[in-house]
């Protein structure tokens, strides 16, 4: 039997996932203007412009939608990234732009959203067991990317350990930058950590049968 659809022609499967998704946004725009304090249920209901039974349906307590923010955040990161994968596999140098790319996404609200959970964490022994969970998460996405941009080399436990530690070194810099407005020093920072990113990764190319194109 076909899915009934409403007058818009949408079927409730695909109304059910636009919901949640209204609440998800919702509560990363409430995390990034009250922080994670004030990141309530009704401050999320209010901005997602729904009633307080349908955030129940979806997410029954505030731990069940932070610990699904948790994870929409690491999604919608993968999903900058790969919308500008085919870019980054035509750039001269596939690695800068790929270490270029990992800073891009790093940035904006979903940066402010995910921080506000990393300090949170630290006195909240719930948010940071979901936060524990939903790191192996973010870190297969980047070895999905970096499969897709690099090929064979993702396999190689060296090249993805120096990709991770790329990833981390983005984490550092942004939390540090959360205390300075200069996003001119903030840039500045980045170019001479990528420029020691790349000795770094480069060494570890010079150890693999074949280089990546454009690499240096």
């Amino acid at each position: 039997m076909p899915a009934r659809k409403s007058k818009t022609g949408r079927t409730q499967q695909e109304r059910s996932a636009a919901m949640r998704k209204r609440l998800l946004d919702a509560t990363v725009e409430c995390l990034v203007r009250y922080g994670y304090a004030g990141t309530t249920t009704t401050r999320v209901t209010e901005l997602a412009g729904v009633t307080r039974g349908a955030q129940v349906h979806h997410f029954p307590t505030r731990a069940d939608l932070v610990a699904a923010a948790v994870r929409h955040l690491a999604a919608k990161r993968a999903e900058l990234a790969f919308e500008k994968i085919d870019a980054v596999r035509r750039a001269p140098d596939p690695l800068d732009a790929a270490l270029d790319l990992m800073w891009e996404i790093h940035q904006g609200p979903i940066l402010y959203a995910t921080i506000e959970m990393w300090v949170a964490a630290r006195t909240d022994l719930e948010l940071r067991a979901q936060l524990a969970a939903a790191e192996p998460e973010a870190r297969t996405a980047v070895l999905e990317f970096s499969a897709s941009a690099f090929g064979e080399h993702a396999d190689n436990p060296r090249f993805r350990h120096a990709m991770y530690t790329a990833l981390d070194t983005v984490r550092g810099i942004q939390l540090l930058g959360l205390s300075n407005p200069d996003t001119a020093e903030q840039d500045a920072r980045w170019k001479r950590a990528k420029a020691d990113l790349r000795v770094l990764i480069d060494g570890v190319l010079g150890q693999l049968p074949e280089r990546i194109s454009g690499a240096r």
